[in-house]
């Protein structure tokens, strides 16, 4: 928000004609593969200039996000929430989760990015990487319930490290096994800060149930947006490309 010098009147920053090319948004282009080669090196140049994680802030960008369009946001939300609890009902969860929750990440990071964000979207991962969502689900779910049987803590190690699998392999088109790995070494820097974040997102959906469960259909958003901001913060940051071949 800004204000005129002979105006008491304050306006978004977009409103003022002397800055509104600036917020002009561009047609996004299509996000590149990322083979296993290049996580690596993401990986790598991640760990190496390091990052902070700010739950607070996260849970309040996410808010934010929520409140200037909410009714959009929420009902995309609920709908797919919805067609994920009855998939599970029907027993056909293993197939659809990962798409779905998939193509949920990727509308709100689209919304984050401040892109034109439709249902269509939510669905996008049907149509982009469905065998690579699916996998990733499937193959993640499978190894965090063997690390659990055996000896609970190294499910929950995985479980909490795999956390961007699903927003991975939509945003950068990885395969899902380079996206489980990429996920995991980068978290690992910070382990303790995101169970923490997993802690304090859980009591958030709890306290969502508390109120005759409605509020899960504000608090579950919220927390997905909160973890996607996160995910911004860590790996929309500029990456050095690699060296031209010679």
């Amino acid at each position: 928000m800004a204000q005129g010098e002979s105006s008491t009147e304050w306006k978004p920053l977009s409103a003022f004609p002397e800055f509104a090319a600036s917020f002009v948004q561009s047609a996004p282009s299509t996000p590149p593969i990322v083979s296993a080669v290049d996580a690596e090196r993401i990986a790598n140049e991640i760990l190496a200039r390091d990052y902070r994680l700010d739950i607070g802030t996260c849970l309040d960008r996410a808010w934010t996000l929520i409140k200037s369009d909410f009714w959009p946001i929420i009902g995309v939300s609920a709908l797919l929430l919805l067609i994920i609890g009855v998939s599970n009902a029907a027993y056909v969860g293993i197939v659809l989760n990962g798409p779905l929750l998939g193509g949920l990440y990727w509308y709100y990071l689209r919304k984050i990015r401040r892109e034109r964000a439709e249902l269509s979207d939510a669905f996008a991962g049907f149509t982009i990487a469905f065998l690579q969502l699916f996998l990733g689900s499937l193959v993640s779910s499978l190894l965090i319930s063997v690390g659990i049987l055996c000896c609970i803590l190294p499910g929950i190690y995985l479980a909490v490290a795999w956390q961007f699998t699903l927003p991975l392999v939509i945003d950068k088109r990885m395969d899902f096994w380079p996206a489980m790995e990429l996920s995991r070494k980068v978290i690992s820097k910070h382990w303790w800060n995101f169970l923490g974040f997993a802690i304090v997102m859980g009591l958030v959906n709890v306290l969502g149930i508390l109120v005759c469960c409605v509020g899960m259909f504000v608090t579950a958003p919220l927390t997905m947006i909160a973890l996607m901001y996160a995910y911004e913060d860590i790996f929309r940051s500029p990456i050095t490309p690699p060296a031209p071949a010679v």
